[in-house]
């Protein structure tokens, strides 16, 4: 009986990993479908990511179809709606229609401004 402490400790360890794998594992379990579209689009990271990356594309051809914008390097990023503008233009005109032009694109939720006058 020596070995009893060492078997229990053991066992103990093997139930103790077991039991955390279970509650990892179940917290990974799906849950039945929503019927709402706007209630997956909301809580899938997948779709996320998919309506990020499209309102982005729409952002981006939204400016490329501005004459006084398509010919700036502006770099457009978007996460969860909000669509961040970056890089360097001639005039605060420009970034004030970069932005407007930006507002006018459906499904943004707010715009963040990181676009900087070029030095001269």
């Amino acid at each position: 009986m020596h070995n009893a402490p060492y078997t229990e400790s053991r066992l103990s360890i093997a139930a103790a990993l077991a039991l955390s794998a279970f509650v990892f594992v179940a917290g990974c379990k799906s849950t039945a479908p929503a019927t709402n579209s706007a209630t997956t689009n909301a809580t899938a990271p997948g779709s996320l990511a998919n309506d990020d990356a499209a309102l982005a594309a729409r952002v981006k051809q939204a400016i490329v179809a501005d004459p006084a914008l398509r010919s700036l390097p502006m770099s457009v990023a978007t996460y969860r709606g909000v669509v961040q503008l970056s890089g360097y233009v001639d005039s605060e005109e420009q970034i004030q229609k970069a932005l407007a032009v930006t507002h006018g694109v459906p499904g943004m939720q707010s715009v963040s401004n990181d676009l900087h006058l070029r030095p001269h």
